[in-house]
């Protein structure tokens, strides 16, 4: 009961906003219910302002729902379908994977962009945009603020390919499965591979969609990788200042392990078929209802004190992974 009062209120908050940011996603899907959601939460937050006892709720919804969203979305993969995609497009997903962190560092340090806010856009770029910085930043321990900025830029580069990308692709005289390929590669968020795919063809669209699914178990290797550097910065600092905890425990991602699982059962069928669709949109739905809630914890003000580098920056590293996609597909 205590636990109910403390966190009802930012919960509720965060559950009708979120409802209103889905459904305008249904109705504009090149946008997307996550970025209606997180513009909601920051332009509430920053005009009218939140209720001083939602703060516990909304800071609830931001961290465990966000996990419990990834746990959620893991059923709707099919790991057998995966393992034969990912055979044939693996050396594409490889290599734009690691453009896409190479060029997120090496930039982000020439630009002074700081470690987490740069971790979190190369991640977006190179696994699946929202999905994977909801994925990252609690293991990075990411502010509100970094979260909020790279979600936006990677949601601008989103806007941009979706539009551009058929085209080129037309124009370079792509089959199918090439685009497919390439938009899966690509394109950050699966929302927009998928607009960008059926645009160009049916055909492309269903190859990419799966390129996508395959690209996006690359959370689970990233996550503990990321663990992992987490776990050393913590230990240096705890050797450097005796008030700081380090545990290994508790900065590993579990919800990852629990996303694997839930990717697992699905596959040898543990869930009906006619349910996967719907417990896909709940996972949605509450990644949706975690970036609100990041948004209502959003100073904008904050976000425009760091500045146009960050984007600069985003567009150097989704410019990068098109451009290594293709190159790799050509050889």
């Amino acid at each position: 009961m205590e636990w109910i009062k403390k966190n009802y209120q930012g919960v509720l908050l965060s559950f009708v906003l979120s409802i209103i940011a889905f459904k305008l996603g249904k109705v504009f899907p090149i946008v997307g219910g996550p970025v209606f959601g997180i513009v909601l939460g920051i332009l509430i937050n920053n005009t009218v302002g939140k209720p001083k006892s939602s703060q516990d709720g909304i800071k609830f919804t931001s961290k465990k729902i966000l996990q419990w969203a990834i746990i959620v979305l893991g059923t709707s993969l099919n790991i057998n379908q995966i393992y034969k995609t990912g055979l044939e497009s693996l050396s594409v997903t490889f290599v734009t994977l690691i453009v896409a962190f190479i060029t997120a560092f090496v930039f982000g340090k020439l630009l002074n962009i700081p470690y987490k806010l740069k971790s979190l856009i190369g991640v977006g770029t190179a696994i699946c945009g929202g999905s994977a910085i909801a994925a990252i930043s609690p293991i990075i321990e990411a502010d509100e603020m970094e979260i909020a900025y790279s979600i936006s830029t990677i949601f601008l580069f989103n806007i941009i390919a979706v539009l551009i990308f058929p085209p080129l692709g037309h124009m370079m005289g792509f089959d199918d499965k090439a685009f497919g390929l390439w938009a899966g590669t690509a394109i950050n968020d699966t929302s927009s591979v998928v607009a960008a795919g059926y645009i160009y063809s049916n055909a492309a669209g269903a190859y990419a969609t799966i390129v996508k699914l395959t690209r996006t178990t690359m959370i689970i290797p990233i996550s503990l990788i990321f663990a992992i550097i987490t776990s050393i910065q913590k230990k240096k600092e705890s050797k450097q200042n005796q008030s700081v905890n380090y545990s290994f425990k508790k900065i590993f991602p579990w919800f990852i392990i629990w996303f694997l699982v839930a990717s697992i059962l699905n596959t040898i069928g543990i869930f009906p078929k006619e349910s996967i669709n719907y417990i896909n949109t709940i996972g949605k739905f509450m990644i949706v209802m975690a970036l609100t809630a990041i948004g209502l914890s959003t100073d904008f003000k904050k976000i425009l004190k760091t500045g146009i580098k960050p984007l600069i920056l985003g567009l150097i590293v989704w410019f990068a992974v098109a451009i290594s996609s293709i190159i790799v597909q050509t050889l």
